[in-house]
């Protein structure tokens, strides 16, 4: 692709006393050397070293700044209000983003107009950096409001999920600061209003799995309540879901694999996947 045809695209690292993998995540993003790139980090006042790492790397950043904030969420808000990109997304401080996936991202929303809402493969890495996956249902990584909404226990990637800004402004232009934990779980619902979500086989961003001091483990009690709390919210046919529920059992009982997860497909309404193909490159499959 042409440097011209390349669209901006905005990145928000907020961080907070992550000295240990700050820079590994800094270097996911400039060490690919997209060249329309907005790279802002919002620091919430570390003082473990991380901003003589800032510092380090500020001359390719649009903005950073180090100060007392109120956590995670505000630090993206004020982020995501001084961005200017037509595609956004934010990568915490211990996760990283997988070799090319802002060109490929570039691409993927370049042929695919129609698209304004993506999430790369699921991908995790671990303490030392190492990429790995889980194994997971054929139709896992597809999503659907309706799938979203009966809560099966998987959750939307945020590390690997990009926007257009089109649908940011189109669903309010902020974080809901109101949760603590699961704030990401409530932009999606309200993106879901506006826009299907697609998913692609592509790796673009991962998950860093730590032993220590990582909220998404130590507090998924707290997160999963807040979920449900918002879907109680979202939830308002409740009969809609159940029968739901209840033709999942049944579809899953059916004894061939593929028909199964057709007829899962079809019942929670998940679109089609963005996959490699050697003849036509990027293209949408709906099939198993």
């Amino acid at each position: 692709m042409l440097r011209m045809s390349l669209p901006k695209i905005a990145i928000v690292t907020p961080s907070f006393n992550q000295a240990k993998y700050l820079e590994s995540t800094i270097l996911s993003v400039l060490g690919q050397g997209y060249p329309n790139l907005e790279y802002i980090i919002i620091d919430g006042g570390s003082t473990d070293g991380s901003v003589d790492i800032i510092r380090k790397y500020e001359q390719q950043l649009a903005y950073w700044v180090s100060e007392p904030d109120n956590g995670l969420y505000h630090a993206l808000q004020k982020g995501f209000e001084r961005s200017s990109g037509e595609i956004m997304a934010w990568l915490n401080a211990d996760d990283m983003y997988h070799p090319k996936s802002l060109f490929t991202i570039a691409e993927l929303f370049g042929r695919f107009a129609d698209v304004r809402w993506i999430m790369g493969s699921n991908t995790f890495f671990d303490e030392t950096g190492r990429a790995f996956l889980y194994d997971d249902l054929p139709y896992g990584q597809r999503w659907s409001r309706l799938r979203l909404q009966l809560s099966d226990g998987r959750f939307i990637q945020q590390e690997s999920v990009f926007w257009r800004r089109t649908l940011w402004a189109q669903a309010g232009a902020f974080i809901d600061q109101n949760h603590a934990l699961a704030a990401d779980f409530e932009l999606w619902l309200r993106f879901f209003k506006h826009e299907r979500l697609y998913s692609t086989s592509f790796m673009l961003g991962g998950f860093r799995l730590r032993t220590e001091n990582q909220k998404s483990y130590n507090q998924r009690g707290q997160y999963l309540a807040e979920m449900k709390q918002l879907l109680a919210k979202e939830n308002r046919n409740a009969m809609q879901l159940a029968l739901c529920r209840v033709a999942m059992v049944f579809i899953r009982i059916i004894p061939k694999t593929k028909w199964r997860n057709r007829l899962l497909v079809k019942l929670l309404g998940l679109p089609p996947k963005i996959v490699f193909d050697r003849n036509a490159g990027m293209t949408l499959q709906d099939t198993f």
